[in-house]
């Protein structure tokens, strides 16, 4: 089979591999295509190179098709259409014993400190398979991993109907996070300094500001009547995000933290004593959060089609990382890994 190795240095090799020997309790999957995330960038830049190393399969937004099944699995079928809920908890730290297995004190993100998605089989543990209807497009199935982040985040941020909501930062979940809580009845504005994803906001319905010719927080203001946001989602990872996030929030406004910053960033405390402001943290997902990304993606919640920019073949890994760097404008691109799905 066909394996995408990073290797660092901002390098990827496609090498054929023997398929790995299949365990007790897992599943082998036919993967069919796997989205580019956010953190495999990270990867590829070399930021996670203590962690990953250099001998890695990554990946983990991927549809795919059970091929196999190993001993001791069952409720599962060979030929069925799947996605990878790509979590690994230990069930035995306190988090765990709490029920919050997704943030496990030992938890082991599939695709990242284990092999990933980017190879033509794959094997997984058995419990973290979601089974879909064969009638979805597998491509549009790739979608699910990170319509589930912004399912968890929306629930997170306990968002209702008619409340207002502003999105920090209009990358790929940054959109997700804004069509869930539209569907959950928001009205919703994005804040986004690129004109391309500006411009997709605006092809989407969606009220947008720029931080760069925009007093966002003044606005945000004066078109709630004075009140301000009632969540904000803080997704761009800038410490101008952050600095937004606390003005431009309602009295006693919900602040959710999704975006990993890469330095500690600093944060008017003052603001959350004089508006008793909420900051929560929200993480990967749950499994009901999945449940909901793929009745919502079944609903067509999600433009999938215009939503995922371009399709590379996983000969083509290495200048689709190279295009997404240099390209900031696309919003979901994608590998597809076995060439008959």
């Amino acid at each position: 089979m066909k394996a995408a190795t990073y290797c660092g240095n901002k390098t990827f090799t496609v090498d054929s591999k023997p398929v790995a020997a299949l365990g007790s309790g897992e599943v082998q999957i036919d993967v069919a295509y796997c989205g580019i995330c956010g953190t495999d960038l990270h990867i590829y830049l070399g930021h996670m190179d203590q962690r990953v190393g250099f001998e890695r399969t990554i990946g983990h937004e991927m549809s795919g098709v059970i091929s196999a099944i190993g001993d001791n699995v069952e409720g599962l079928e060979i030929g069925q259409h799947i996605v990878v809920r790509p979590l690994d908890h230990c069930g035995e730290c306190p988090a765990c014993k709490a029920g919050h297995e997704h943030i496990c004190h030992n938890l082991k993100f599939i695709g990242i400190d284990t092999e990933g998605a980017f190879q033509q089989k794959w094997n997984v543990a058995a419990h973290t398979i979601h089974v879909l209807p064969n009638s979805l497009d597998l491509s549009h199935a790739a979608l699910i991993e990170p319509l589930a982040v912004a399912c968890h985040d929306v629930d997170r941020g306990q968002v209702s109907a008619g409340e207002d909501v502003l999105v920090i930062g209009g990358g790929p979940i940054g959109m997700l996070i804004a069509l869930v809580a539209r569907h959950a009845g928001a009205n919703v504005t994005i804040s986004e300094i690129n004109e391309n994803r500006l411009a997709y906001a605006q092809k989407l319905g969606f009220e947008t500001l720029n931080p760069k010719s925009d007093d966002v927080a003044k606005l945000v203001h004066e078109r709630t009547g004075g009140k301000g946001a009632d969540v904000v989602f803080e997704v761009s990872g800038s410490q101008p995000g952050v600095d937004l996030m606390t003005e431009a929030a309602a009295v006693r406004g919900r602040i959710v933290m999704v975006a990993i910053h890469a330095s500690k960033p600093q944060i008017d405390m003052f603001k959350f004593f004089w508006r008793e402001l909420e900051l929560i943290g929200a993480r990967v997902y749950l499994k009901s959060d999945y449940e909901q990304a793929m009745t919502l993606l079944a609903e067509g919640v999600v433009d999938c089609d215009s939503f995922i920019t371009d399709i590379k073949s996983l000969d083509d890994i290495q200048a689709a990382f190279e295009a997404l760097t240099a390209n900031p404008n696309a919003m979901k691109s994608m590998i597809k890994i076995t060439q008959d799905a």
